[in-house]
């Protein structure tokens, strides 16, 4: 897939997570197979820039190339300034988010719910695109409801701005992420657009990646969930998207050593407190499919600094890839 001068090979892109694809987790997953990966959402207020959590959300030194950031706001003049900031610091691609569900984010008229307005999708992206010479993209949703699927009608709006890329999640806003994604409308607007289509939504495998681009057609897929505990995902769905084969999983030894790396990685960009709070929620997902999960996590929880989080980690991975049952002191 080709996004302005950038070629996404693969064409498997993690998709933007706030809280979750931070610089540490997109290098790891660009690293194991990821054709790009787009930053967490970035706010549009120039107020907020300088804050702490700005700051590391907009650092890419060192990311490889393209460097996508996704920005969210309301007004379209905010956005496009946002936007010429981003690029100034380093942003290649700027992606705005239509297709956040959080609360927080709909009630200050950001989100999946401009798709409410679609004259202002049409003079948010109008304004963005003018204001940088970096390709633009949009994410969005189907529609804000059951009743108000207008997905197709917010495409054609978005291609007609100059919008280089869509991506597309299989749900309406009132769905969050319940129910299944719905292919349909996707296949839908990639057949009524020029501009490259991605699809997103429940793409959890390598054999669901391929019948979502079978069914939508689309151009490339972006995974957000599925990712999460599983950065490895990328390279088994290259590799079965190129030769139907299906990888092996990776083995406890090797899920260890990428699980230690990330530590390592969140410890160095955060900070010690900062580093290990953070690195919970990924422990969970890492161990979410092991019977001895809820003790991992009841134990490594509890480790307050980088050295106890870690050894933990560690002796818990090497005591599978041993073939023990890891034993968790209370």
């Amino acid at each position: 897939m080709q996004i302005g001068p950038y070629r996404i090979d693969p064409p498997l892109v993690l998709a933007p997570m706030a809280g979750v694809t931070d610089k540490p987790f997109r290098l790891l997953c660009k690293r194991l197979g990821a054709g790009y990966a787009v930053s967490e959402m970035t706010t549009a207020d120039p107020r907020l820039w300088k804050t702490r959590k700005s700051l590391l959300r907009m650092d890419h030194a060192g990311e490889p190339e393209p460097v996508g950031v996704q920005i969210a706001g309301a007004d379209p003049a905010v956005l496009a300034e946002a936007a010429r900031h981003n690029v100034e610091h380093g942003a290649q691609i700027i992606d705005i988010n239509m297709g956040c569900p959080a609360k927080k984010v709909c009630n200050v008229w950001a989100g999946s719910a401009l798709l409410q307005d679609e004259d202002l999708v049409g003079r948010i992206c109008r304004a963005v695109v003018a204001a940088v010479d970096v390709p633009v993209t949009l994410k969005i949703r189907t529609g804000w409801n059951a009743e108000n699927r207008n997905g197709l009608r917010v495409a054609r709006i978005a291609e007609d701005a100059g919008i280089a890329a869509l991506a597309v999640h299989g749900r309406t806003r009132d769905q969050l992420y319940t129910g299944h994604a719905e292919y349909g409308l996707i296949a839908q607007i990639k057949q009524a657009l020029s501009i490259p289509v991605l699809a997103n939504g429940d793409i959890t495998d390598p054999a669901k990646a391929r019948e979502v681009l079978r069914q939508t057609g689309a151009d490339a897929l972006m995974i957000g969930r599925g990712a999460q505990g599983r950065p490895w995902i990328f390279r088994e769905m290259a590799h079965f998207l190129a030769t139907g084969e299906t990888l092996p999983e990776p083995g406890a030894d090797e899920v260890g050593r990428i699980l230690l790396e990330h530590l390592d990685a969140l410890y160095a960009f955060y900070g010690e407190e900062q580093g290990v709070r953070i690195a919970r929620k990924h422990l969970g997902w890492y161990a979410k499919d092991r019977p001895e999960n809820a003790a991992f996590r009841s134990v490594v929880n509890r480790a307050t600094d980088a050295a106890a989080q870690r050894a933990l980690t560690a002796d818990y991975f090497a005591a599978l890839a041993a073939g023990c049952s890891p034993a968790m002191a209370a």
